[in-house]
C-alpha cells in the first residue's frame, strides 16, 4: 500500500459520503471489521439490496470467507468489477487496491452524473449519442444473426451425428477388436503405393501434355487473327464500293 494509493481511497470515500473517517492507522494491521463494513457499504451503493444477496456476517472464519466471495460474485456480476479475494480478506494494505477498483467506479459515476447536471442540453446530446451508437452496431446485429443461423445449423447436424453415435459405436468397437494381419497391411499398403504412382504417372503425362496443348492453342489463335484481318480488308473494300444507284 502507498501512501497515494489511500490518500485517493479516502477522499473518494469522502466524496461518496461514508459516514465515518479512514486514516492511515486504520490499515496498519489487518482491520477485518473496517473492510466488512466498507465493502458491504459501497455495495449498496451500487444496489440497495445488495444486502439480500451478501452474506453480511464476520463473526468466524467461514463468515468472513463467504462474505468475501460474496462481494466479489455481486460485483462481478452486476458491475462488472474483478476483485482479487485473498488481498481483499487479509484486510489491510493490500486491500485498499482492491476496494480502490470499486471507489473509482462510483466517483466516476458520481462525476459524470454532475456534468450532466450542469449542462441540460446534455440529455440531447447523449440521445443523438446513442442513437448513432444504434445505427453503427445494425452491422454488429447482422452478423451476430448470421453467426446464430450458422450455430443452429451447426447444433443441428451435431445432434444427427450424436444419434448414430450408438450404431457408430457398435462399428468402432468391432474394427478395433479385429485383429489385425501383418499380411493384410502390408497389401493393403502396396496397393495404395501403387494407386499413388499411377496418379503420379498420369499427372506427369497431362504436364508433358500442355506444351502441346499450348502450341495448338496457339495455331489457333494465328488462324483466328488472319482470318480478322481478311474480313476487315474485305470490310473496308466493300465499304469504298458505291451502288448502282448512287451513280444513277
Amino acid at each position: 500500500m502507498s501512501y497515494r494509493d489511500l490518500r485517493n481511497f479516502t477522499e473518494m470515500m469522502r466524496t461518496l459520503g461514508y459516514p465515518r473517517l479512514i486514516s492511515m492507522e486504520n490499515f496498519r494491521s489487518p482491520n477485518f471489521a473496517l473492510v466488512a463494513e466498507i465493502v458491504i457499504w459501497l455495495s449498496k451503493r451500487f444496489e440497495p439490496d445488495a444486502e439480500m444477496q451478501i452474506h453480511s456476517a464476520y463473526d468466524t472464519e467461514q463468515d468472513r470467507v463467504l462474505l468475501i466471495r460474496s462481494v466479489a460474485q455481486f460485483l462481478a456480476l452486476k458491475c462488472g468489477i474483478k476483485l482479487n479475494t485473498r488481498k481483499l480478506y487479509q484486510a489491510d494494505g493490500y486491500a485498499i487496491k482492491e476496494m480502490l477498483k470499486i471507489t473509482t467506479v462510483l466517483c466516476d459515476a458520481l462525476r459524470n452524473t454532475a456534468t450532466i447536471g450542469k449542462d441540460g442540453g446534455e440529455s440531447n446530446d447523449i440521445d443523438n449519442n446513442a442513437a448513432l451508437d444504434v445505427a453503427s452496431r445494425i452491422q454488429d446485429l447482422k452478423l451476430t444473426r448470421e453467426l446464430a443461423s450458422h450455430i443452429t445449423g451447426k447444433g443441428a447436424v451435431l445432434y444427427e451425428l450424436l444419434g448414430k453415435e450408438v450404431q457408430l459405436r457398435e462399428t468402432r468397437n468391432a474394427c478395433v477388436a479385429n485383429q489385425l494381419e501383418v499380411g493384410g497391411i502390408e497389401r493393403g499398403l502396396r496397393e495404395a503405393i501403387a494407386a499413388a504412382q499411377e496418379s503420379v504417372v498420369s499427372t506427369k503425362a497431362l504436364i508433358e501434355n500442355i506444351s502441346g496443348t499450348e502450341a495448338g492453342l496457339d495455331a489457333k489463335i494465328e488462324k483466328r487473327h488472319a482470318e480478322l484481318e481478311r474480313n476487315q480488308k474485305r470490310l473496308t473494300t466493300l465499304k469504298k464500293v458505291r451502288p448502282p444507284f448512287m451513280e444513277e
